[in-house]
């Protein structure tokens, strides 16, 4: 398993840096994406919190997304990964907000997607998005190359912002 610790504490140093502020919406990775970034020594500098969404009774529930807003959206898609990072943002009021989106597995997810799919989204001064796919059913060693990929993505972005 992958260290995630040097990443997010880059990731951390960076927003520090920058007086900026984060928050997370995550699926397939679990609060392992939320969990790295709190791990460093003083995250409460930086981190506003997480949403761990991992179905649509949640999505609706925790992150207010009505019906409306998924039409022509299906879940583990660029453009699902894109809306909750701008819900997610505007929700807490952060400088970013870092969005994933999944499927671990060791199957793939209803909506055609194989297992090692998943989508991330970055909101904020630099907005990107990123599809990965690992070609692997390992749930575990896929949800930490989710949380690394979705760390990388972050701090691309803010470094691009500076």
């Amino acid at each position: 398993m992958p260290d995630l610790n040097p990443l997010a504490a880059s990731v951390g140093e960076l927003l520090k840096q920058r007086g900026d502020t984060i928050g997370v919406t995550e699926s397939s990775c679990g609060g392992l994406i939320s969990a790295a970034l709190v791990s460093v020594p003083g995250a409460s500098a930086y981190y506003r919190g997480g949403v761990v969404s991992y179905t649509r009774v949640a999505h609706k529930a925790l992150l207010g997304v009505p019906d409306s807003a998924m039409e022509g959206i299906r879940a583990s898609s660029e453009p699902y990964a894109e809306l909750n990072s701008r819900t997610v943002r505007e929700a807490m009021d952060t400088t970013w907000a870092l969005s994933e989106t999944g499927a671990s597995g060791p199957t793939g997810n209803r909506y055609g997607d194989s297992a090692g799919h998943a989508c991330f989204a970055v909101a904020g001064p630099v907005e990107k998005s990123l599809t990965v796919e690992t070609g692997s059913a390992d749930r575990e060693a896929n949800m930490w190359a989710f949380a690394q990929a979705a760390l990388g993505l972050l701090e691309e972005c803010i470094k691009e912002a500076r």
